[in-house]
């Protein structure tokens, strides 16, 4: 048994499909087969039923996939251990942030990250939260970035920085006169929110206090878009949150538009997640050193409080 024999095992099981596990795994599928056939044979038992389509694991072919992972996690910490005793930062790092971050704080660190770091090659994905869990559950990302916590068993967190939220408000908004507002003012029924599966959009929900209710509401509108819902906003559909960096790029007549709240001011946590194998670590501190420095001076809010925890 070795742990390529290992690896091409995983690939099937994710796959279950031969060919496509050996273009993921860069060989022949005659070579994955082989391989397979011989880790078979040397165990005495099926891993995979072959009369499937498509394939599927056996019922003891289950065990071993889920054995084979941690086979593979340690040996990864090996090579880890060496790395970080000689100090060596670099090699393919698969991170995830979700599409409420990924706009604006990926360019704000990614170019310093690259100069500072130029043998880690990054590859980076958009996706939701539930799609990060189940990535670093399964091995296929190093690390995310998301609004926390989540409190998940196999996840581990470090906060990056608290982001304040701020208020979008049009001219014709019945808070547009209120310099600075409370979260009491909010009402979830004149605000435009990201449609379902944002977390961010559950943390506005969360604020919401003041649930009332307008016999003359005409429509419940939802966006899967940030820059969609300032536009709407524009048009005096109601107003909305935006999270505080998306405040950043505004022109002088949209940043007429902003309300901050009164201090503490609501936010959300962001962090930087990853699997409780804790595998590259010196690329998650160094992640970790770049973004939360840059940010620091990015976010000039104090007294920021966590209202609720809004990741779901």
């Amino acid at each position: 048994m070795t742990i390529t024999q290992l690896h091409y095992v995983l690939a099937i099981a994710e796959h279950k499909n031969f060919t496509k596990a050996a273009e993921k795994c860069f060989v022949t599928q005659p070579t994955l087969s082989t391989q397979i056939q011989k880790l078979e044979d040397e165990l005495d038992i099926l891993i995979f039923d072959r009369s499937k389509k498509p394939i599927e694991l056996t019922d003891v072919g289950k065990k071993i996939v889920q054995q084979a992972k941690n086979i593979v996690d340690e040996s990864d910490r090996i090579q880890d251990i060496v790395d970080q005793q000689k100090g060596f930062i670099g090699g393919e790092f698969k991170i995830g942030i979700i599409p409420t971050i990924m706009p604006t704080l990926l360019p704000m660190f990614l170019k310093t990250f690259i100069k500072k770091y130029p043998k880690v090659k990054l590859k980076i994905e958009e996706l939701t939260t539930e799609e990060i869990i189940t990535r670093i559950a399964d091995g296929h990302l190093d690390a995310a970035i998301a609004a926390t916590p989540l409190e998940h068993d196999t996840i581990k967190e470090r906060v990056l920085y608290y982001e304040p939220f701020v208020g979008y408000i049009p001219d014709d908004h019945r808070l547009k006169d209120k310099k600075k507002i409370d979260v009491s003012d909010l009402d979830i029924n004149d605000m435009l929110l990201l449609e379902d599966g944002h977390c961010f959009r559950d943390g506005v929900i969360n604020l919401c206090k003041a649930f009332k209710t307008h016999e003359d509401d005409k429509f419940q509108l939802e966006s899967g878009s940030i820059e969609t819902l300032v536009k709407l906003s524009n048009e005096g559909l109601g107003m909305t949150l935006l999270p505080y960096l998306n405040t950043l790029d505004l022109n002088e007549k949209m940043s007429n538009k902003l309300h901050h709240f009164n201090a503490p001011s609501p936010a959300r946590e962001v962090s930087i997640i990853y699997h409780k194998s804790e595998l590259k670590m010196q690329i998650i501190d160094a992640l970790h050193n770049v973004i939360s420095g840059i940010i620091r001076g990015a976010i000039a809010f104090q007294n920021v409080e966590i209202i609720s925890p809004i990741a779901k």
